[in-house]
């Protein structure tokens, strides 16, 4: 609960306006997602085609092309070959949020997005590799239309990652190896919110801009993994990935006469917002010459999301607080199984089922829910350098009903549901 309080507000506003500002207020719900629509709470569950075709299941212990050193560094072993892996996937959301009135609903509240990823592993010899990866963990946003009612809590808001990731492997006998890695990581925020329903008591349009935050920030992070290779057709990958905290600093802007800033303004300030620590469990078993399954459990320690908050000196209405949300967020699950066939010498297809448990209470700009997946894909081997692989994916988002309190609204019940299709490809070439 952010409290406020309006010094110079208009004296044409309301009693009842004017004596609710000035206690108590919940401004500004918001969160950071890159990952709203694609994983629990703001994960990027997607960060390679390859395993798109099979939900991502398996992706810790199969190492087919270079993107698997960006979920298990320890696959690198499993490579005799340099190789480069490029992957663009592009997903299309339908997320519609549902109030009592039009005024108070949204459609196509997560907008579509493409998601790039890059990567390299070179080995050195029969026991050493070392790789690259530029991707993102984390990321994607929400945008509420700008004239919706409850302005102060929906809008738009955004976080993007890219991870810069140099790793190397190490096979200490025939059956174990071991991978670690170091992330350097750039991210960047915004978000906006809007006058709402209340525009009119301020002499402002709806859609006019209440408050916006913009803010980046550059943080290192690690990853280890391991392989365990019973034989050449059954093997288990286990990574841990850890949590990185992120400190954003940029600008709070208060475009009203004195929501956290006397008289509006700018103000630097600095929000800490934590990248969760993930551990993956993974395993492959080629059953015949034709057949393979593998599967995977993820967990990512979401409990360390307690709130969205930033601070700054400028905001001395609320004491330093420019705003602050408590977040009420668990560990979870994402639980995935697929299989691969061999139809012939060119041509592998891949097909996936998956079931991402949702973190957090779902809010107007984190709508978390469970979500299942299904996907299905195919590998082409084109020669013995090129390899191409395509994938499709359908996220089935389940139905929440939730409230929210609106300082200009007050309490709204509001429905959320939708799906995401997800499309991409990728070219591996092999030196």
């Amino acid at each position: 609960m952010l409290v406020t309080h309006y010094p110079s507000i208009q004296r044409s506003v309301t009693k009842r306006v004017a004596t609710v500002l000035t206690t108590s207020t919940c401004l500004i719900a918001s969160t950071l997602s890159i990952g709203s629509a694609n994983a629990a709470g703001y994960q990027i569950a997607f960060d390679s085609v390859s395993g798109l075709g099979r939900a991502y299941a398996g992706e810790a212990a199969i190492g087919d092309t270079a993107a698997a050193m960006g979920r298990n560094p320890a696959l690198m072993s499993l490579f005799e070959q340099a190789e480069i892996s490029g992957a663009l996937l592009y997903f299309d959301a339908d997320i519609n949020v549902d109030g009592s009135s039009d005024s108070l609903s949204s459609n196509d509240t997560v907008p579509s997005q493409f998601v790039p990823s890059t990567y390299y592993v070179q080995p050195l010899s029969d026991k050493l590799a070392v790789g690259l990866g530029f991707y993102s963990n984390y990321g994607l946003g929400t945008d509420l239309k700008d004239d919706f009612a409850a302005g102060d809590i929906g809008g738009d808001t955004s976080l993007l990652t890219v991870n810069f990731n140099p790793a190397v492997s190490y096979r200490i006998n025939p059956m174990l190896s071991l991978g670690g890695g170091i992330s350097v990581i750039y991210a960047t925020a915004e978000m906006n919110r809007h006058y709402g329903a209340a525009g009119s008591n301020f002499g402002q349009n709806g859609s006019d801009k209440l408050v916006s935050w913009e803010a980046d920030d550059w943080a290192f992070g690690w990853n280890i993994g391991g392989l365990v290779e019973l034989d050449e057709n059954n093997r288990f990958g286990l990574a841990y990935r850890a949590g990185v905290d992120l400190e954003l600093s940029g600008d709070f802007t208060d475009h009203s006469v004195g929501v956290a800033i006397p008289g509006g303004g700018v103000s630097d300030s600095r929000s800490d917002v934590p990248l969760p620590a993930t551990i993956e469990l993974s395993g492959f078993h080629q059953l015949n010459n034709k057949l393979a399954v593998h599967y995977s459990a993820l967990w990512t320690q979401w409990s360390d999301y307690t709130e969205f908050k930033a601070s700054g000196a400028g905001c001395s209405i609320n004491g330093g607080t420019c705003f602050i949300k408590p977040e009420k967020y668990d560990d979870s699950w994402r639980w995935s199984l697929g299989a691969t066939y061999q139809l012939n010498e060119a041509i592998s297809l891949r097909a996936g089922i998956a079931l991402d448990e949702k973190a957090g209470e779902t809010t107007l700009s984190i709508p978390d829910q469970d979500a299942l997946w299904l996907a299905t894909g195919l590998n082409y081997q084109h020669s013995a350098e090129w390899s191409f692989d395509v994938g499709l994916a359908y996220m089935d988002r389940s139905k929440e009903t939730f409230k929210e309190t609106s300082l200009f609204v007050g309490e709204q019940e509001y429905q959320t549901e939708g799906y995401l299709l997800i499309l991409g490809a990728q070219a591996n070439y092999r030196f």
